[in-house]
């Protein structure tokens, strides 16, 4: 009985050996550049700049009819999770239209015809087909790495995310994601985000966020070209965003105030009198 006890015990001691082995197999990350992918995510993660607000001049250039090029110049304005700003203003500073995003929607003011359109991001979600929300778009506009629903990554999320080396660069892709895809191209072995990518897989739904051009400043890279285009419609959405002149003044009133003189109009009444012209 005490051999046979024995044995039991050999036994159940190697299992434990063998447990532990497969375990830190398991565990053991690829290399990235002679990096663990832990220490990598790491270095895509230090690339977040952390501001608290940033503003920059930007010339917007839209094309979504895959003929004529719409150009103009504004201002974008962000405060991290509060809200972000655009103001079109391309005569003498006189601005003639407004976007802002806060956690709570989007606000489109149209001075000119004197009308704004006002939805949450659940009402957006159900036009765009991606779970866009307040902190998504956020990480677009100040090129960070993001996964949805989430407000802030930090290292435990190295295992919510595959990371793949190709000749492109470090590509990591989020998982348990579905129906969306989300995947982001970075450079070895800085870890600098180059394009943000969100897929619907087996259609021809998707949007792709690029990033260029970068410029050293407060300690950070910060892209000054950003190239967006959205795929699915009949003509491919582009938008360019140059930016210049950066600062991290956070002076300026964070929420816009509508007149009662303007008229609150339907965002797919929006788009469909835009679509014509």
């Amino acid at each position: 009985m005490r051999q046979v006890c024995s044995h039991i015990l050999v036994l159940v001691m190697l299992s434990l050996v063998a447990s532990c082995s497969s375990v830190k197999k398991a565990t053991e990350a690829k290399v990235v550049d002679g990096m663990t992918e832990t220490q990598y995510f790491d270095a895509v993660l230090a690339q977040t700049n952390h501001w608290p607000a940033l503003t920059a001049k930007v010339a917007l250039s839209l094309n979504w009819d895959g003929k004529s090029e719409t150009k103009v110049n504004g201002t974008m304005r962000i405060k991290r999770d509060e809200v972000i700003q655009f103001s079109i203003a391309p005569f003498l500073g006189i601005e003639v239209a407004r976007a802002e995003f806060s956690p709570d929607g989007v606000l489109v003011i149209d001075r000119l015809n004197k009308r704004y359109v006002q939805v949450s991001f659940a009402e957006l979600k159900s036009l765009v087909r991606i779970d866009w929300d307040f902190h998504l778009l956020q990480s677009l506009f100040l090129n960070e790495l993001f996964l949805p629903g989430k407000e802030e990554l930090h290292a435990g999320n190295v295992t919510d995310f595959r990371l793949e080396k190709l000749p492109s660069g470090v590509w990591l892709e989020a998982k348990k994601t579905k129906p969306l895809q989300y995947r982001f191209q970075t450079q070895a072995p800085i870890g600098t985000l180059v394009k943000s990518c969100i897929d619907v897989p087996s259609t021809p739904y998707g949007m792709e966020w690029g990033y260029s051009e970068f410029k050293h400043y407060e300690g950070r890279e910060f892209p000054m070209l950003m190239n967006l285009m959205i795929e699915g419609a009949k003509h491919p959405i582009k938008a360019d965003f140059k930016f210049s002149r950066l600062n991290l003044n956070s002076d300026w009133e964070s929420h816009s105030e509508v007149s009662d003189k303007y008229e609150r109009v339907r965002l797919d009444d929006l788009i469909k009198i835009l679509l014509k012209k």
